[in-house]
């Protein structure tokens, strides 16, 4: 790939990190749930808390795109570390699709019966998706890097 092409997904990653962050921050605050509460009470509320830990994960697996682009951009595609690389995204995609799937369930069970809880459960339901799609690619492409690091490793050894 060429470097410029590296660098303008590394920024595509670093803003997708950064409008998250934002979410993160200003969401809590115009939700409904919020009209009535303190600035401290609104972000330590127990479910914010909560989006805010799994959130965590989403940050991680960015990090290690950034890194996995890092190796492609140095023609290190075919190493350990890329697949130690994908096999972390993978881990974080797996992880938070269920700590989603744990969140819906969640509120399908708990909410107010005044409230009507579908606009978040299609979230949760969109968001698991997504983190499913990113699990299986991931696990495909550490599957495809993985067999060409051992065949690598074979042929350095022959050699």
């Amino acid at each position: 790939m060429k470097r410029i092409s590296i660098v303008f997904l590394q920024a595509v990653i670093v803003f997708i990190a950064i409008v998250t962050l934002a979410i993160l921050i200003w969401l809590p605050l115009i939700e409904g749930r919020a009209t009535n509460l303190d600035l401290f009470n609104i972000y330590f509320d127990k479910f914010i808390l909560y989006g805010y830990t799994m959130s965590i994960l989403l940050f991680v697996a960015l990090y290690n795109a950034f890194k996995l682009l890092g190796y492609i951009g140095q023609n290190k595609v075919f190493s350990t570390n890329a697949v130690k690389t994908l096999k972390n995204i993978k881990y974080c995609a797996i992880t938070l699709s269920a700590l989603i799937v744990a969140a819906g369930l969640f509120i399908r069970f708990t909410h107010n019966k005044e409230d009507d809880p579908a606009g978040f459960l299609a979230i949760c339901i969109v968001t698991t998706f997504v983190s499913i799609v990113v699990a299986t690619a991931a696990a495909i492409v550490e599957k495809i890097l993985q067999n060409a690091v051992d065949m690598k490793s074979e042929n350095d050894l022959t050699i």
